[in-house]
């Protein structure tokens, strides 16, 4: 089979095989890594579908036993969920945001595996990491952090209890609302993933939150539907062979910012290259500085 797929690669694709980087694993007794999956065929005796077997030899995808390991690690300490003292600073807004972003990106990448429900260790150990921080900074125990923040939220799948935390507004506006958790940790089969790195950096003194107090689209200044738009790095604003760089990035380069604060419309417009102009009439005090 190998022999087949190499010919083919080479006569079809014009690509060569290596053959010290092709890996044949037994799918029955071993996973074969891919994209941050495990891949191995499954196996239940006890799940007949229409007189037989069906599942037996099905190949699966799953989420790798390290990969919880690992995400777990970074918010324990000596073998516990621990407080994240670079973060005591943020505002409670922030915290809940940052915690949900890390939480909800790995989810939404296992959504196809089998197993996805093994996440719910990985968002324990946050959720507690979470509650921690938060009591360190109002000096509460995690407890009464816990009732605090505790909320019901409606999802397709029914209602599922969260931590939200609520920063209202004036003017009758919609308050902010940072909510972590609430996602459905189920398997979807035609789930669409987005490979994002989640935005952890510290913010200044709760700058982005101060930000999305004043309502405004900071390409357009429209004041309804605000969204928050992120890049992975700086670096990615500045690639070569871009001669002629959207007025987006020049601000966010200008203001050295990975977030923009943009209404849906101008957000719809950066992620289909169309964004290519703006109407700002002021410049922001951000930018001044």
């Amino acid at each position: 089979m190998r022999e087949k797929i190499r010919v083919f690669l080479r006569e079809e694709l014009k690509l060569e095989l290596s053959e010290s980087k092709t890996l044949i694993t037994h799918a029955a007794s071993q996973a074969a890594s891919f994209l941050g999956y495990a891949i191995r065929a499954q196996r239940s005796d006890t799940k007949i579908s229409r007189g037989r077997r069906a599942t037996n030899g099905v190949i699966g995808l799953y989420v790798p036993p390290r990969v919880i390991r690992q995400r777990c690690a970074i918010y324990m300490r000596r073998g516990k969920p621990a407080s994240r003292g670079a973060r005591i600073h943020d505002s409670d807004y922030s915290i809940v945001v940052k915690y949900q972003a890390e939480y909800r990106g790995l989810v939404q990448y296992y959504l196809l595996a089998q197993d996805v429900h093994r996440l719910g260790r990985l968002r324990w150990v946050m959720e507690t990491s979470m509650l921690r921080t938060l009591a360190n900074k109002h000096r509460a125990s995690v407890r009464k952090m816990a009732r605090k923040l505790y909320a019901t939220i409606e999802t397709p799948d029914g209602p599922r209890w969260c931590l939200q935390v609520t920063v209202p507004r004036d003017n009758e506006r919609k308050p902010l609302v940072a909510t972590f958790g609430g996602i459905p940790l189920k398997r979807k089969r035609t789930a669409e993933l987005t490979d994002r790195a989640p935005v952890t950096n510290r913010s200044r003194g709760n700058e982005l939150l101060q930000r999305l107090l004043v309502g405004e689209c900071e390409m357009c200044g429209s004041k309804s539907n605000l969204h928050v738009h992120h890049i992975r790095k700086m670096a990615d604003l500045k690639r070569p062979g871009q001669p002629d760089r959207p007025s987006w990035v020049v601000l966010m380069a200008r203001r050295k910012r990975k977030t923009l604060i943009v209404c849906e419309e101008c957000h719809q417009d950066i992620h289909a290259g169309q964004a290519t102009s703006s109407t700002r009439r002021r410049p922001l005090e951000s930018d001044v500085r």
